[in-house]
Formats: C-alpha cells, structure tokens, sequence
C-alpha cells in the first residue's frame, strides 16, 4: 500500500467514508502518489479545533461552508460534528439558512458592487432576511458565519460589512482570521471529498 493511499484511508475515516471510497479526484491523487494528501488531512483535521472558536462554532462554520458548496460529504460530517459538539436543531437549521441567505445576499451585492451604479443601490432588495435580525447562535457568530460564506463567495461588499459589523460586535482579528482560515480549508476539501 503506497503512503498517499494510506493517507487517504485515514481521511477518509476522518469524515466517516469507507475505505475502499474513490472518486475521481481521489483516484487521480492516489495513481500519483501525492505528497499533497498529507497536506490535506493535517488541513482538514485542523478545522475541527480552534484556539478563537469553539469546536462547537469550528463544526457549524465548517456546516455552512459545506452546504454553501454544495457539498454532501462534507455536509453530513460537520452536522454529525455539531451534533457532537452539542449544537442544537435549531443551530444547526441557522447554519444552513445562513448558506442560503448569504448565498442570496452575495449575488444581490457583488451585482450593485460591480455595476457601481448609484440607481441600484438606491432600489429596494425586496428581500427578507429575519434570520440575520436575532439568531440564536448570537449575532456575533452569525455575523462571523456569513463573514466566512461572503468571503467563499466573493463579495468584497459584504466581507467587508460583516467584518466590520464583527469587529464593532467585540470580536477579535484572530478569531475573524480562523474563520476564514476554516472556510477556505473546507472549500478545499471539497474538492477531494465529494
């Protein structure tokens, strides 16, 4: 059994696949023998603990990242992970609306961003968005949840909105910085794991 291939065994353990699990993009790390999957697994096992986030936070982060990629592997392993962590049905619903409405909210503002014309910004959205006005994991982390969904996504608008609106709410650069440091990590996954 070559290294990558054990390596892969163990990732794949990680996230709770069998085995003998492959996908093309498995397969095509393992014919090379990559050192990369080394890498992947450290990355990937380092999103799970945080010295600015709650393991329970690192698993709905980790939650809303995946559904917001549209990932089910990863899915279903970071809400058995918020599960774990004691996150409530009710969390764990917020993380997955939160994908959702930022989703809705990065197109609607990278749109205005790009186009940089005052009459679009001066029209009304026409869009609700109750789930942002008292969330039940705290506005603090939702904000630093949809920071981190902004930030996949691509719009600068809203990254910068909800990091200042993060930063105004008593949170620290570190704990903005790990945010992001999980998301981009899951996203990356997300190419292997699927």
């Amino acid at each position: 059994m070559s290294e990558s291939t054990e390596t892969i065994e163990e990732l794949l353990a990680i996230v709770g696949l069998n085995e003998g699990y492959r996908n093309e993009s498995i397969h095509l790390l393992e014919k090379g023998n990559s050192r990369y999957v080394r890498d992947l697994k450290l990355n990937f096992s380092s999103t799970l603990t945080s010295a600015h986030i709650t393991e329970k936070e690192c698993a709905l982060l980790g939650l809303s990242i995946a559904i917001n990629n549209n990932n089910k592997v990863l899915t279903d392993f970071f809400e058995k992970q918020a599960q774990q962590k004691d996150a409530t049905a009710e969390e764990i619903a917020e993380a997955t609306g939160c994908a959702s409405l930022l989703a809705l909210n990065n197109v609607l503002y990278r749109f205005r961003h790009f186009t940089a014309k005052e009459k679009y910004t001066r029209m009304p959205a026409r869009v609700r968005m109750q789930l942002m006005g008292n969330p039940v994991t705290g506005k603090e982390f939702f904000e630093l949840m949809s920071l981190a969904v902004s930030a996949v996504n691509g719009c600068e608008m809203c990254v910068n909105a909800h990091e200042e609106s993060i930063l105004a709410l008593g949170a620290t650069e570190e704990r903005v910085f790990d945010a992001i440091r999980i998301a981009s990590i899951v996203t990356s996954a997300g190419k292997i794991l699927y």
